[in-house]
């Protein structure tokens, strides 16, 4: 296991023209919200956007002459490809990274920008567990060396140095919460490790999307268990299983597991953007969804979030906000069958108060003479509203159906 001198030599060891000491920030946004005194450790600033430069920079570097000659191997879920890529076209070193053909044009460039003239990307597998089993049969073939995103001794000692950071920069007070998103296990075992070492009274936390549950579920039973079907959406965390070295690290040291339900990840999204002007991936949204989970909890608390990956497509921001508003019960669609005559949808309108607005509208396929169905989305300012509304519709004899939730929002919008 990965001690706190592994980590304190790993430190010694960068480069610090590449690898950055990111800053601590108060975070006045979330300490007002929730009545705690609230940090936030910013690996978005690094110069590839995350953590993760920390060790894939000092993976590589610390090959020796004859290592570097051979090709370098990295199997990627889409994010740890850029870190590599940047990395071995700094180094000049070539490279072969195997990635899931569902990995999102925009990282796909990135990896090409970082890489440069040293990469050779393979686009074939499904899922990171397919990629990682070619790559290692690469690696077995032409000789050549695998860089492993997370399961690595070393990968765990220079990720630790986020954590020897963060005591350096809040020395003077005592942490009760350090609160980490997990995807196969990495960064909680390099938090827990070194935290756990030095404070026994600091809880960490880890978090997993109530759709890919992978550790939840192995905690709960202690030992590996694999999800048959992860959501891409947040690539991060959209893990299958936990991995062996980190799972045994995790069981021993990390104090309990929260899941997270999908919508209230998209809108601590949005309200970090809106608030605190800090774009973020999905994952890493996790923590702070948190917050609102245990804001009683947490009063007066002195709490570190690790931030990360300011990776995101900002073309999806849209699908964010239509999950978000569909979780907090702001935006609703409905089947409605307007009688067919003249006046129908005015009366419709007449239900409606001052904040609810229609904000989608189309009719479907006509079924009878006596009714036209239309798919309405209706969207507010307070989810109290929506129960109002569905009471007015009730008392009129609205023949409606709340497809929102359903698989018809799917086939239908």
């Amino acid at each position: 296991m990965v001690s706190i001198k592994d980590i304190m030599k790993a430190k010694t060891h960068f480069d610090n023209d590449v690898v950055k000491e990111t800053p601590l920030q108060y975070s006045e946004f979330l300490s007002k919200k929730f009545d705690a005194e609230i940090y936030i450790k910013r690996e978005d600033l690094q110069i590839v956007r995350s953590y993760k430069i920390r060790w894939a920079y000092n993976f590589i570097s610390s090959l020796s002459e004859q290592e570097k000659k051979l090709w370098v191997v990295a199997a990627s879920a889409w994010n740890h490809a850029q870190w590599v890529a940047f990395s071995c076209n700094n180094l000049k070193i070539k490279w072969t990274i195997f990635m899931p053909k569902t990995t999102p044009n925009q990282k796909v460039r990135k990896t090409k920008k970082f890489g440069g003239e040293y990469i050779d990307i393979v686009l074939i597998w499904d899922n990171f567990d397919e990629g990682y089993e070619q790559a290692i049969k690469f690696c077995k073939e032409k000789w050549s060396i695998f860089v492993h995103p997370f399961d690595d001794e070393k990968v765990i000692a220079w990720q630790g140095t986020i954590a020897l950071e963060i005591l350096e920069q809040i020395w003077n007070k005592e942490i009760d919460y350090f609160l980490v998103p997990i995807g196969w296990g990495g960064l909680i075992s390099w938090i827990s490790t070194f935290v756990k070492s030095l404070s026994e009274n600091t809880k960490v936390i880890w978090f997993e999307p109530t759709w890919s549950p992978d550790f939840y579920l192995s905690f709960q039973k202690w030992e590996i268990v694999n999800i048959d079907k992860v959501d891409v959406f947040a690539d991060g965390v959209a893990v299958k299983n936990p991995w062996k070295k980190t799972f045994q690290i995790v069981k021993k040291l990390v104090d309990d597991i929260k899941l997270v339900e999908e919508g209230l990840i998209w809108k601590y999204l949005l309200d970090m953007i809106d608030d605190a002007w800090i774009i973020l991936e999905p994952a890493w949204a996790l923590s702070i969804a948190w917050l609102e989970k245990v804001k009683n909890e947490i009063k007066w608390k002195v709490v570190v979030c690790v931030l990360s990956w300011w990776n995101f497509d900002l073309t999806r921001l849209p699908e964010v906000k239509e999950r978000a508003l569909k979780y907090e019960w702001l935006k609703r669609y409905f089947i409605i069958k307007f009688p067919q005559r003249p006046g129908a949808l005015k009366d419709f309108l007449w239900y409606l108060w001052e904040h609810d607005d229609i904000v989608f509208f189309e009719y479907v396929k006509k079924h009878s003479k006596q009714n036209w169905p239309a798919v309405v989305g209706i969207e507010t300012d307070k989810k109290e509203n929506f129960k109002r509304l569905i009471k007015t519709f009730e008392e009129n004899n609205v023949d409606y159906q709340d497809i929102t939730d359903s698989h018809l929002f799917d086939l239908l919008i």
